[in-house]
């Protein structure tokens, strides 16, 4: 038991690490344009990226996949500008009105792109062993728990915004995509300088 915590806690602890925010600024714009009246599509949104991370997660780990690492910080910078442009392009839509399967899609693309950032972490821990896959599963479960404990951070702050300081929803989705770009930027510029 004492083992599923140690896994459980490193995948919630990288998420949840202020060194490598990347994939909380993630998180943010990716839920950001939402409410809690949204929440069966935040919980799709959420599951679908889940899902892609995972399923990439394991193919590194096994090495069925192989990925240069400084052009994975790369796609997953860019997964984070094209996310946050896109709530700023349709900041004016309601939820309703958006593509939602162009959304899902370009969502598990990007876990999948994620997940291959979140292998590189784990087998620097992980054990030499053959059995990955139970450490693997609790890994996934602490980050997945992270995502929730993100998600619902962003609701609560954007309830609190909207609905008690009257900040519209535009407002709210411009200004906290427009802040994520600010914060990425020196990270793309590093990443695009690792790369080249």
């Amino acid at each position: 038991m004492s083992e599923f915590w140690l896994y459980f806690r490193l995948g919630l602890e990288h998420v949840l690490d202020w060194s490598a925010y990347d994939h909380v600024l993630f998180i943010i714009v990716l839920v950001a344009a939402y409410s809690f009246s949204s929440w069966k599509r935040v919980l799709w949104l959420v599951s679908i990226f889940t899902l892609g991370h995972t399923v990439s997660l394991f193919l590194a780990v096994y090495d069925v996949v192989k990925v240069n690492a400084s052009w994975v910080e790369l796609l997953i910078a860019l997964t984070i500008l094209f996310t946050a442009f896109y709530n700023i392009l349709s900041a004016k839509k309601k939820e309703h009105q958006k593509n939602i399967n162009i959304l899902y899609l370009s969502t598990a693309f990007f876990g999948i792109i994620h997940g291959l950032g979140f292998s590189r972490y784990f087998k620097m821990i992980s054990p030499d062993s053959s059995n990955k896959f139970l450490p693997l599963i609790e890994f996934a479960l602490g980050i997945e728990a992270a995502q929730i404990i993100v998600v619902i951070s962003v609701l609560i702050v954007s309830f609190i915004l909207q609905k008690l300081f009257r900040v519209t929803r535009r407002d709210w989705i411009l200004v906290i995509s427009a802040i994520v770009i600010g914060i990425l930027l020196p990270i793309l510029k590093e990443t695009i300088e690792a790369v080249w």
